[in-house]
């Protein structure tokens, strides 16, 4: 079964996988700084009508909780990253590595970014997980 990105159910599969990773419990096994979000852009000709927000409650190496939410919400965060949905979909298909989008423009961090980079394992290690999500995209 294939699940659409952005979706609950995307989200849902995401979690499972972050949780089933033995890579990711060791990257981030003392990573203490809070939720961790994405901002999808707004994309209404693929019927993504407004800015779409993912909010990963990581702590420890676990993923607590995994939720769609608005943007604003999404960027409560301590850390939260917005793009569009082309540079996500780069993203999943580990095309583009976040931290490298970062740094390039491609991506906007709120939050420290410095802490970020501390973590560069983990966030590969997210990456790849959101990689082995079965992904539906909305434009194929």
């Amino acid at each position: 079964m294939k699940y659409i990105f952005p979706s609950e159910e995307w989200i849902g599969a995401y979690q499972e996988i972050i949780n089933s990773s033995a890579s990711y419990k060791k990257a981030a096994s003392d990573w203490r700084l809070g939720a961790v979000s994405m901002v999808c852009k707004a994309r209404p000709d693929l019927d993504i009508d407004e800015d779409v927000g993912i909010v990963l409650d990581l702590h420890e190496g676990h993923c607590r909780s995994a939720e769609i939410c608005t943007a604003d919400e999404a960027q409560e965060a301590p850390y939260c990253i917005t793009a569009t949905y082309e540079r996500w979909k780069q993203i999943i298909l580990g095309r583009l590595e976040p931290i490298q989008g970062i740094m390039q423009g491609k991506l906007r961090l709120q939050g420290n970014l410095a802490d970020v980079v501390k973590y560069v394992e983990a966030s590969q290690v997210l990456v790849s997980c959101a990689s082995e999500v079965p992904t539906d995209f909305v434009d194929e």
